[in-house]
């Protein structure tokens, strides 16, 4: 069997199991010719039980199929989803918005190390702490 040749691959951050044909995955995805209902019911049951903006991966093929890989949630997500906090402060360097102790900081690198650039859980940690100090989170 002949491999599929690729039209396209294209990246989205949607929200979880919030997908619907409207812009902007409609306006995204609708040129290039996949079923749009098919791709967001199917989105929304691998999406389900998550929470948060989920960036996926589509590669849409000539014969209009497509297959999506779900990476993990961005870090900013993954701070938020620990402080239960809605948004990061708008003035970092002024007003913080909570506290994230150095286990949570490793929880969270280690949640997101398949899609990082770096090679160990340090580096990993060394970027979640940038993150949260430009979020405006205290890291203790």
């Amino acid at each position: 069997m002949a491999a599929k040749k690729i039209k396209a691959e294209v990246k989205m951050l949607i929200q979880a199991a919030k997908a619907n044909p409207a812009p902007p995955v409609g306006s995204t995805l609708g040129p290039l010719g996949i079923n749009l209902m098919m791709f967001c019911k199917d989105f929304n049951d691998k999406t389900s039980s998550m929470v948060g903006a989920i960036p996926v991966v589509v590669t849409v093929f000539d014969d209009r199929s497509f297959t999506f890989i779900l990476k993990t949630p961005p870090v900013a997500e993954l701070i938020k989803q620990a402080l239960k906090v809605d948004k990061g402060s708008g003035v970092p360097s002024k007003q913080k918005i909570g506290t994230l102790t150095m286990d949570q900081v490793r929880e969270i690198a280690e949640k997101k190390m398949p899609d990082l650039n770096c090679f160990s859980v340090d580096t990993a940690m060394t970027q979640v702490i940038g993150t949260a100090k430009n979020m405006g989170v205290i890291v203790a």
